[in-house]
């Protein structure tokens, strides 16, 4: 049977260890003369991650994480699955940006400034679960920034946007330890290009918005880079660098991060819309970037900060 690494994160307690062990000794059928089958909890970082290296059937799998995640739905953790082999450590990462990286929609964020953020926040928030097409939705949105002077995305960049903790940490250590990085997002050149800066990534792919005289004319640059771009950009990448699909990871939230989630060896949904967590390989809706490393296998003294290994 192949072996897997069941990997829980967030605010764990010896309550949430001893739960998660007795429900997986159950689900296995492990009796009282077989206790001792379950290898015993690895402290991946205290009280925030840990994990269990199991012999799973594939047939078994997604059963047992659902159960899990049922029976454990009290607790502020995470629990997934992925697979405990040779590719558990990804050297290619791909990242979306708006809610993952950092914390807001920067489209919103800009609306809000044009005196139209309720209107564009609706599109975005449709668009992110799968009902409008990216690309015709970008589209919409921009068109209502028009006429709005190109200062204001500075003022954006600077007063509005924050970026998700442990961001600096996922980048800093798959970077240290040879994985290439890249900041791939549905939206504007002028963020990704500082975000990818103050994070560390290794490049970013965005779109351009049109700016005429000062002001923004309403248009984005063609072609749009959404959700079929994403997914070209993991292949291409993955192509130039020889890196084989399954060392390939990919984050994000919403419908536009489908395409290249279901192609990464290891897809994750960070805080994501329903229909982008039941496509991915991997689940984090309470925690932080960092539990990506965790899903990864790193332990808290192989995590890397912008200033060297955490203490």
């Amino acid at each position: 049977m192949p072996r897997q690494a069941l990997v829980i994160t967030g605010t764990i307690g010896d309550d949430a260890v001893e739960a998660m062990a007795a429900l997986i000794r159950s689900f296995l059928q492990y009796g009282p003369d077989g206790v001792d089958r379950l290898p015993a909890a690895e402290t991946l970082a205290t009280g925030r991650a840990c994990q269990w290296r199991l012999d799973v059937d594939e047939t078994q799998a997604p059963a047992l994480l659902t159960t899990l995640r049922e029976r454990m739905a009290d607790h502020p953790i995470d629990v997934n699955l992925v697979p405990d082999d040779g590719h558990r450590r990804k050297r290619l990462l791909l990242a979306d940006m708006d809610s993952t990286i950092i914390e807001q929609e920067c489209i919103d964020e800009i609306a809000a400034f044009a005196g139209v953020g309720e209107r564009v926040a609706a599109i975005t928030e449709r668009a992110m679960r799968g009902e409008l097409d990216f690309e015709a939705a970008l589209s919409e949105r921009v068109a209502l920034l028009r006429d709005l002077p190109e200062t204001t995305l500075a003022r954006v960049a600077d007063e509005r946007l924050s970026i998700t903790p442990g961001a600096r940490e996922l980048v800093a250590t798959m970077r240290h330890h040879g994985a290439y990085c890249v900041l791939v997002s549905g939206g504007f050149t002028f963020f990704t290009g500082r975000i990818a800066r103050a994070v560390g990534f290794d490049e970013n792919r965005a779109n351009t918005l049109e700016i005429a005289a000062g002001r923004l004319t309403g248009r984005p640059v063609t072609p749009i880079l959404g959700r079929q771009a994403k997914h070209d950009t993991l292949l291409e990448l993955s192509e130039k660098l020889n890196i084989p699909s399954s060392d390939t990871l990919a984050v994000g939230d919403g419908a536009n991060d489908l395409a290249m989630i279901e192609a990464a060896g290891l897809g994750v949904a960070f805080r994501a819309k329903p229909l982008v967590n039941r496509a991915a390989d991997a689940q984090v809706p309470h925690g932080e970037l960092t539990d990506l490393l965790f899903l990864q296998g790193y332990r808290a003294d192989e995590i890397v900060t912008p200033n060297g290994p955490q203490s």
